[in-house]
């Protein structure tokens, strides 16, 4: 598996940032409907109407290239910065914020597919799930545990382990029903269900944390 995230800038004229979003999309097109082994970079440059070469230019490998669309996907819903805490801001808000990002996104229809392929690639090709889970739900993971350090560290709330803190939050927003939905058992909660979804899982965490 590469360690490069992204192919390293050389000299000369920045990467045009609009062929490397076409690449992207096209990739995340290309894996969920064709699946990862049957996804060429040829294809990747086809549907993305660039060449060959752009594609490599932009990414090293296949590899690379589905850690960046994973974090793409990612990055729509979670920006990093929803993971800062402004001075004055109410902790209950910032979480809603982060809360209403990540259910929606993990109940999205491109990401419940993505998952699914994962979970089938996995005994094939051990390092894709490595790839999925650095590239998604561990980079959420951090931003959460360095929002709830410094959460801890103003006084806010009392968090002793802000990682399995951050672990906790996001299971209870998965639940029982994520579960349904990607066994393809149950459908996605959205509108008011997921609204108060949200609201209580946020409740119920600010009560768990809050200082004595």
């Amino acid at each position: 598996m590469s360690n490069n995230l992204s192919a390293p800038n050389g000299p000369g004229r920045p990467k045009d940032l609009a062929k490397r979003q076409a690449i992207l999309d096209a990739a995340k097109k290309l894996f969920l409907s064709n699946g990862y082994a049957n996804t060429s970079m040829d294809a990747v440059a086809a549907e993305a109407g660039v060449s060959k070469l752009t594609v490599y230019s932009h990414f090293n490998d296949k590899e690379t290239l589905l850690s960046c669309a994973v974090m793409s996907k990612c990055e729509e819903q979670l920006p990093t910065l929803f993971f800062e805490l402004p001075d004055g801001a109410p902790i209950e808000q910032v979480l809603l914020n982060i809360a209403r990002g990540f259910h929606q996104l993990i109940n999205g229809e491109d990401s419940v597919n993505l998952h699914r392929l994962i979970m089938a690639l996995g005994s094939q090709d051990p390092q894709l799930p490595q790839i999925f889970f650095e590239a998604g739900p561990q980079r959420v993971l951090n931003g959460m545990e360095r929002l709830l350090t410094k959460v801890d560290q103003i006084g806010a709330l009392r968090i002793a382990s802000p990682r399995v803190a951050a672990e906790h939050f996001f299971c209870l927003l998965k639940g029982a029903a994520n579960f349904r939905l990607l066994l393809g058992c149950g459908g996605p909660v959205v509108g008011a269900a997921a609204e108060a979804h949200v609201q209580d899982v946020v409740a119920l965490f600010m009560r768990a944390y809050r200082p004595d």
